[in-house]
């Protein structure tokens, strides 16, 4: 199975009361860009991916998660 990031930003949002439009603010992106991010459409550089866990006060290991593994050489 090929590697694949999934991630539980819209649950911690909803957790801490926050909207698309709060986190992509507090991150420096567009709602667009965190909508992508959480359906799974897009996958964040390293850099966004440590600011969306910093706004919501998660470790990145907590907001993103990688299933599958390595392909076998």
């Amino acid at each position: 199975m090929p590697a694949s990031l999934h991630n539980t930003i819209r649950r911690l949002r909803f957790e801490r009361g926050m909207t698309q439009e709060e986190l992509a603010l507090r991150v420096g992106v567009s709602r667009q860009t965190i909508m992508s991010i959480e359906r799974g459409a897009t996958n964040p550089s390293v850099l966004l991916a440590y600011k969306v866990a910093m706004a919501l006060q998660s470790p990145v290991t907590d907001v993103f998660q990688m299933e599958g593994g390595l392909v076998p050489v």
